[in-house]
């Protein structure tokens, strides 16, 4: 921890990148182990879900059993370090793998999200975008038969769930173009928008270093910040429990609990915690 707070207070403008092990305090699942081995089945790839009806019947039956788990999951101690770090202005860019949204709710305003949020659905034909909670609504009328079914919440507003009711599961489909409806997310097997990779990017060219929270880095969305920050010479730092594909390159590994290892570093550099849903800063009630 004295590594940490010293990496810290050495550079004043970090570039802060997050995976799920950041939101797992929040009751979100991570994907991977400490290994960085899959702790479930691979999730559904965008081919699949774009080539099978079938694949789109399980993917939504399943997220409509896993979104309210996922939409109702509260910032954790994590998440409003983070934001108090960005209030101090020690922040150059936050950029998270996440698409729980839980970043901004704990207040931090500007953040590239690489993976997108499921707090939206888009329309693969025509564009047209949806609210989640509507599709959600939808799909809870139109669905009747799984309501009740309980299943083990996964990463992602997924749920460890096989049935042979995802046979008769209607998914919804586009009310202007009747086109195949997606959640706003980058699925595996997709790339993640160029917009967004040139705006993350930019952040990192403002840091003095990197940060890295709660992520093995296995996926090249967020490993190939490290490559860059390596190549023009940005110390790297990883808080995660257990390995990272970055390893090789980080100045500073420390792997202990996130979300205590994150509050004993606002404590020591003064880091005032952001009030949230009528809490303050200390954890008392407004």
């Amino acid at each position: 921890m004295s590594d940490l707070l010293d990496f810290v207070l050495r550079h004043p403008r970090l570039f802060v990148l997050t995976g799920a092990g950041i939101s797992t305090d929040s009751g979100i699942p991570g994907y991977r182990d400490e290994r960085g081995q899959w702790q479930r089945s691979a999730p559904t790839t965008l081919q699949a879900f774009r080539g099978s009806h079938a694949a789109r019947q399980r993917y939504w039956a399943r997220s409509m059993l896993g979104w309210p788990i996922a939409a109702g999951a509260q910032p954790n101690v994590s998440h409003r370090v983070v934001a108090g770090l960005g209030e101090q202005d020690r922040l150059a860019a936050l950029v998270t793998q996440n698409v729980d949204g839980l970043h901004q709710r704990a207040g931090s305003p500007d953040v590239v999200e690489l993976h997108g949020s499921l707090r939206g659905v888009v329309c693969l034909s025509c564009g047209t975008e949806y609210e989640r909670a509507g599709v959600q609504q939808w799909l809870w009328d139109q669905n009747a038969a799984l309501r009740d079914v309980i299943a083990n919440p996964l990463a992602d507003g997924d749920v460890e769930l096989e049935s042979p009711l995802f046979a008769e599961f209607r998914v919804p489909v586009c009310e202007r173009c009747e086109g195949m409806l997606k959640p706003d997310v980058v699925f595996f097997g997709e790339s993640v928008p160029l917009d967004r990779v040139e705006h993350a990017r930019a952040g990192l060219a403002r840091a003095d270093a990197m940060l890295v929270i709660g992520s093995s880095l296995t996926v090249r969305s967020g490993y190939r910040f490290c490559l860059w920050a390596h190549e023009t010479g940005k110390p790297i730092a990883a808080l995660n429990l257990g390995v990272t594909r970055a390893d090789p390159l980080l100045s500073l590994k420390v792997e202990a609990p996130i979300g205590l290892a994150l509050a004993t570093l606002a404590a020591q550099i003064g880091v005032e915690l952001p009030a949230q849903d009528g809490v303050d800063g200390h954890g008392h009630r407004a």
